[in-house]
């Protein structure tokens, strides 16, 4: 390293120290860690990248607080990496040993619940498992589920714009909020605790942070939106003979059951058979069926009327069986059904007891053109890398598909090479590199194949307009 190299490095450091120093004095000694009191939960997300530790961690009570902290990092031009849950599959959240990791886990809380417009104002570090929670008990709906539910934060859903299972029926994270608080990067707020739908007066900035990946402000407070609770949940396991049968089913599924249609989920055959084989807990909803067939697809659809519905859903599901749509099928008839059906979708969790640090992909495809691109994607895979396991699911009523590769017998798994064929299939095909995950840093290079260079450099516009200093969250995205 060069003397003047040195001298950046020891300035930085310098003004690290000031910061927490001064951070410290004004926020309490509860609120601020340096060095090694850093948790150790606070060194990593799940992205599976090396270990960060970051030089310096702050966990403010409240929106001042965490704008207090911003303002004193733009000061000093130290960076500053927001971080919720840690659940980030891409490495969007992990600090470096010359950065402030800015922890919103002290900012949890439901503020309010507003029956008469169907909204819940809560704190952005609130788990979302709560979120749900809170809304059930007050007689609402939160749609947004994922895996990590009771680990990750709604703050950090919005700012990877989540997606999770029901997107078929309710959209992105995006789609079911109303408002935003929100610290820009010099420490200024901006609060827009919107409540109405319609609300066209100006530009509608919210969507300006969410899935900006903590970019271009840090979220403090949400409005959601909350639905009508379900009183009844449909769900069934359909085994179709090839992909042309799931688009059929898809068709189906829309047409009959319309606004009640939650979630249609595909497994490709590989994925089915890892799941109901090897991964402890999941049993074969098909039970005494171990024909192999074109793909599984889990049909969920949420009503208001258990009778009716459940009616309407066993004739639907009975005109698809009695005109061969569907090869075999089982309807969940109990809630532990409904759990047991869902374990194999949900299988995905346990991959890494069977397939250690295998490589996992979340990209989006035309719907028509998805299986096409698998074919092709497992082929290419396999003939480049010996013994390669390649499991494919999604959700693909929205076009998005996951990919798990695995290869055995190495220390390292070839991600350079797999990257490559996965992500330049994605291009071809007029897809995109990440459907629900974001792009944090595992991604970055690859944004090109998804964003045109337009695109691209309006994105770095905002960013230097609202971060002209590059203090939030610096080489993320872009």
């Amino acid at each position: 390293m060069t003397s003047s190299a040195l001298n950046a490095a020891s300035a930085v450091t310098a003004d690290l120290a000031r910061l927490i120093e001064a951070l410290r004095a004004e926020l309490g000694p509860q609120a601020v860690f340096a060095g090694a009191e850093v948790p150790v939960r606070n060194h990593n997300d799940y992205s599976g990248l090396p270990v960060s530790p970051p030089g310096g961690l702050v966990r403010p009570a409240d929106t001042a607080g965490v704008a207090l902290t911003l303002r004193r990092c733009a000061e000093l031009g130290v960076s500053v990496v927001p971080q919720g849950g840690l659940t980030g599959l891409c490495g969007g959240a992990r600090a470096g040993a010359q950065q402030l990791a800015l922890s919103l886990e002290r900012l949890v809380g439901i503020e309010e619940i507003d029956p008469a417009s169907a909204t819940m104002t809560v704190l952005a570090g609130t788990p979302l498992e709560t979120v749900q929670q809170a809304a059930a008990e007050a007689g609402f709906f939160c749609p947004l589920d994922l895996g990590a539910r009771g680990s990750c934060a709604i703050g950090g859903n919005l700012a990877t714009n989540a997606g999770g299972n029901r997107v078929i029926r309710y959209g992105m994270a995006r789609d079911m909020v109303l408002g935003l608080e929100v610290v820009l990067p010099d420490g200024a707020v901006i609060t827009s605790l919107n409540k109405m739908i319609k609300n066209n007066a100006g530009f509608d900035l919210k969507h300006l942070f969410i899935g900006s990946e903590g970019t271009l402000g840090v979220i403090t407070r949400v409005v959601l939106r909350l639905f009508p609770k379900p009183a009844s949940t449909q769900l069934a396991l359909c085994a179709v003979p090839d992909y042309a049968g799931v688009l059929a089913l898809l068709d189906s599924a829309r047409r009959r059951m319309g606004p009640l249609l939650s979630a249609f989920e595909v497994m490709w055959p590989a994925y089915w058979q890892f799941a109901t084989t090897r991964v402890a807990g999941v049993r074969n909803p098909l039970q005494g069926d171990d024909r192999p067939h074109g793909a599984y697809v889990l049909v969920e659809a949420l009503g208001t009327d258990e009778q009716q519905d459940a009616a309407r859903f066993e004739a639907w599901l009975a005109d698809l069986m009695e005109a061969g749509a569907v090869s075999n099928a089982a309807m969940a008839q109990s809630l532990a059904d409904v759990k047991a059906f869902w374990a194999v979708r949900d299988a995905t969790a346990e991959l890494h007891t069977q397939l250690p640090q295998h490589l996992a992909f979340d990209v989006g495809l035309p719907v028509a053109r998805m299986d096409d691109y698998v074919s092709r994607c497992r082929q290419a895979l396999q003939a480049r890398i010996p013994n390669a396991c390649t499991l494919f699911y999604g959700h693909v009523g929205d076009g998005n598909l996951h990919i798990i590769v695995h290869q055995a017998g190495v220390a390292e798994q070839p991600k350079s090479l797999v990257d490559g064929i996965v992500y330049g299939l994605v291009r071809e095909y007029g897809g995109t590199v990440s459907a629900e995950h974001g792009i944090g840093t595992l991604k970055r290079p690859w944004l090109g194949h998804a964003r045109s260079p337009a695109e691209i450099a309006l994105m770095q516009t905002l960013k230097q307009a609202l971060d002209p200093r590059g203090v939030l969250n610096p080489g993320k995205v872009i």
